[in-house]
């Protein structure tokens, strides 16, 4: 049986390229749809994730083989500041975007449990 299916946001370049900095919150959502999850810390942040899964077997869990993660940073005054597109290169969360490693902090450590909580699999270590 060897089965990949996709769940989550659906990655889509055409309609991310269309999320531009000053943009407000309700054209992102228009745009993209509801998020994935969101955080308050700091300034509000949404998070769209995408997974592609593999069942082997009928009877098996699915396990996790990519993900990604797009992020809208938004300011005070809720308008988009930056777009980042985070996904594992080499077994780092890594910026396609900006072509640059996720920054220190809270944001890091956010995106780390991220990407380690949602499958047994664990590419980034103990």
């Amino acid at each position: 049986m060897n089965e990949t299916f996709s769940r989550g946001f659906v990655m889509d370049e055409g309609l991310v390229a269309q999320i531009k900095p000053s943009m407000d919150v309700q054209s992102v959502l228009q745009i993209l749809g509801t998020p994935s999850t969101t955080s308050t810390v700091g300034n509000r942040t949404f998070y769209y994730i995408s997974q592609t899964m593999r069942r082997r077997f009928q009877f098996q869990d699915p396990q996790v083989i990519d993900q990604q993660v797009l992020v809208i940073y938004f300011n005070k005054s809720f308008k988009v500041e930056r777009v980042a597109h985070y996904g594992l290169q080499d077994g780092v969360i890594f910026d396609f975007i900006s072509r640059t490693t996720a920054a220190g902090g809270e944001e890091q450590s956010f995106l780390r449990n991220l990407f380690r909580g949602v499958t047994k699999f664990n590419p980034l270590g103990s």
